[in-house]
């Protein structure tokens, strides 16, 4: 159930090229799962602004969001200690299923965020997830280290190469215990993710979030079910408008209201 509250902001800084990292304090129990979505009122737009959420805990909200029109960079700019109007507990979110092992953790680049506190929740089920992370360069990447802190060593991809493998996200999924120099400074050798094509199996499930095409790609690379959670335009926010609504096999879902989380199965890929 959604909710409206006042939040603090903590922090807000830069954590890749034109993308930034926000603390808000307040009001955080209408979010209840990973992948749900804040929808963030800036002063002087109609429209709020609807952004993943990245991290709770307690009454500590992070979200981590690009600097792409007049709205984010309105928050780019604001400060510690400014006031902002959220609608929390937007969406419906990843459900952590039971019973698995070593599920696949899927970002693709401002689909990163949601994956971070996904990932805690698996770890806090008793799961050991891999996390695979795609970006347009070194100058995008973000919260690898994060993932890091928790005991995750990420695999990347980079358009350019220039951090991790050469290609797509999804290229990973066809890398069996590839090195790559993920820092310069070190080397890391990677589990074989082949076992994320066994077809009908818990072993291999996974969760992804990102923009159509790559979930698209996803879904063809590892032939089997899994959550996507797609990155799409949304207009009101909560299922008014029909703006961000997507073809499935029971008709057209709202990735707002209905999503944005939703089965690779139920999807009509045109």
């Amino acid at each position: 159930m959604k909710k409206q509250g006042i939040f603090t902001i903590e922090k807000n800084v830069p954590v890749a090229r034109d993308t930034y990292s926000m603390r808000l304090i307040g009001d955080t129990s209408a979010i209840s799962a990973p992948g749900q979505f804040v929808n963030i009122l800036v002063d002087g737009l109609y429209l709020r602004r609807p952004i993943s959420v990245c991290d709770v805990e307690g009454d500590g909200l992070t979200i981590v969001y690009k600097e792409v029109g007049e709205g984010t960079r309105a928050m780019a700019a604001m400060k510690a200690g400014g006031k902002l109007d959220l609608l929390t507990g937007l969406g419906n979110g990843f459900t952590v299923v039971e019973g698995v092992e070593n599920p696949l953790v899927i970002g693709g680049g401002v689909g990163t965020p949601p994956m971070y506190l996904l990932a805690k929740r698996l770890l806090q089920a008793g799961q050991k997830p891999a996390v695979a992370l795609g970006f347009n360069s070194r100058a995008d990447a973000m919260l690898c280290e994060s993932f890091e802190d928790l005991g995750i060593a990420p695999m990347i991809a980079t358009l350019d190469g220039s951090l991790g493998i050469k290609g797509f996200v999804t290229d990973l999924m066809r890398v069996s215990g590839t090195k790559y120099d993920g820092d310069a400074s070190e080397n890391r050798t990677y589990p074989n993710t082949d076992l994320m094509r066994v077809s009908g199996t818990k072993s291999g499930y996974y969760y992804a979030c990102g923009p159509a095409p790559m979930l698209r790609a996803v879904w063809e690379a590892l032939g089997a079910d899994g959550q996507l959670s797609f990155e799409e335009r949304m207009g009101c926010g909560f299922g008014a408008c029909m703006g961000c609504s997507i073809k499935t096999k029971g008709g057209y879902k709202r990735v707002c209201a209905d999503g944005p989380v939703l089965f690779g199965s139920e999807i009509i890929w045109d």
